[in-house]
């Protein structure tokens, strides 16, 4: 039975970057991805501020080839994207050699189209084919076509915000079970109406750019993108001779069930996800050299995390902050995006800035990274935490 779980490739699209390498860059410089929505027709244009990747659906089907008459929702288009890069980043060349699998998840699935031909359906049939399209596990499909594994496991996860660290929790589960030797885990999510106002619904929505931890952060950026990782088990990777990203050390999942949106006031739930995270992964509080917090800068989020983060690690708090000033909230796909910037941040020792922060939260005294800090990680903690009180939490070591 296998038990390591090694990640050997990344692949990432995201409103600072067209791949990994882009996007670290990005992450290195401080550049923000937030702009004013340029995409959508939506009576929020000026309300609202946005992580928008630049391709237009069509550079995106052109990119990977498609027929111009596919019915490719924006969600597929870039999970596709991100996932063939991984598998490329992986040095797959037969992806059939071993069991391999494919967990995606998104939350939007195929809104997109939906919501634009909406009133058309009865009467157009030339975009009836998008009606199939819908479904949340049609994006997982497609990247698996693509992927060319389309018969082998795939499956699609939708727990709100934590729905891509489940994907990779899931993913390494079944490699230590030896269900499986391979499996691309990951999320994709586009920008959409549904989701513009039914976030701004909510109130959540900040005008300007976010602030993650910060005492007078007024809200989240809707963000879009698509992440994925290729784990293999230690087998395959001594086998195959593989070059090691990094390991998935440990993981866990809780649910507070304390309101349909809202997280527990005191991380109640967040809190159970990463002392969980940390007993998979045999690990104490201070093994942890940096958390890459959720950090959505809303005001129920940051408080319960902090609170959360302070009842985990006491008065030890390690290096922590959120990288959603950069890419905005993108929902089903944080955790994958996230768990890149992990393993970029492993692999190259430093610790990526909290932007936009001004004022300490009154509520507590620990304070986010504010600038780019080099120093040796062997540990990193990536919490997603979504709607429904569905938390979870992933750590990434740089060996086994």
């Amino acid at each position: 039975m296998s038990q390591g779980v090694a990640i050997t490739g990344m692949g990432i699209i995201s409103a600072i970057g067209n791949n990994v390498s882009e996007n670290f860059q990005s992450l290195m410089d401080g550049k923000k991805g937030i702009t004013r929505i340029s995409k959508i027709q939506t009576n929020h244009v000026n309300d609202i501020m946005v992580g928008e990747i630049a391709y237009t659906n069509e550079a995106l089907i052109e990119r990977l080839g498609l027929d111009s008459d596919c019915n490719f929702t924006r969600t597929a288009l870039l999970g596709a994207i991100a996932a063939k890069e991984a598998v490329a980043n992986a040095g797959i060349d037969n992806i059939k050699a071993y069991q391999t699998g494919l967990i995606s998840s998104t939350s939007v699935g195929g809104m997109d189209m939906s919501e634009k031909y909406y009133y058309q359906y009865l009467e157009d049939k030339s975009v009836q084919k998008y009606i199939e399209s819908h479904n949340a596990g049609d994006s997982a499909q497609k990247i698996a076509q693509q992927l060319g594994i389309d018969n082998s496991l795939v499956t699609t996860i939708s727990t709100a915000c934590s729905s891509a660290a489940n994907a990779i929790m899931l993913g390494a589960r079944l490699i230590k079970s030896g269900e499986l030797e391979r499996v691309v885990v990951g999320g994709t999510d586009c920008l959409s109406k549904f989701t513009i106002n039914g976030f701004k619904t909510l109130m959540i929505l900040s005008d300007t750019y976010n602030t993650p931890f910060d005492e007078n952060r007024k809200g989240l950026n809707l963000g879009e993108a698509a992440a994925y990782l290729v784990l293999e088990s230690d087998e395959v990777v001594k086998k195959e001779n593989k070059k090691v990203l990094a390991y998935v050390k440990g993981y866990g999942n809780a649910n507070d069930a304390f309101h349909q949106t809202a997280s527990s006031d005191h991380g109640d739930g967040a809190t159970l996800a990463m002392k969980k995270a940390l007993k998979v992964a045999g690990f104490k509080p201070d093994n942890i050299d940096y958390i890459n917090a959720h950090g959505t800068a809303t005001g129920n989020n940051d408080l319960s995390e902090g609170r959360a983060i302070i009842r985990v690690f006491e008065d030890k708090v390690p290096c922590f902050s959120s990288t959603k000033a950069y890419t905005g909230h993108t929902l089903a796909a944080a955790g994958a995006i996230e768990a890149v910037y992990a393993v970029l941040a492993l692999q190259n020792n430093v610790v990526f800035p909290n932007l936009n922060f001004k004022t300490q939260m009154k509520e507590f005294d620990i304070t986010p990274q504010l600038e780019l800090k080099h120093k040796p990680l062997n540990a990193i903690m990536s919490n997603s935490f979504g709607f429904g009180g569905n938390c979870s939490t992933v750590i990434f070591t740089k060996t086994s």
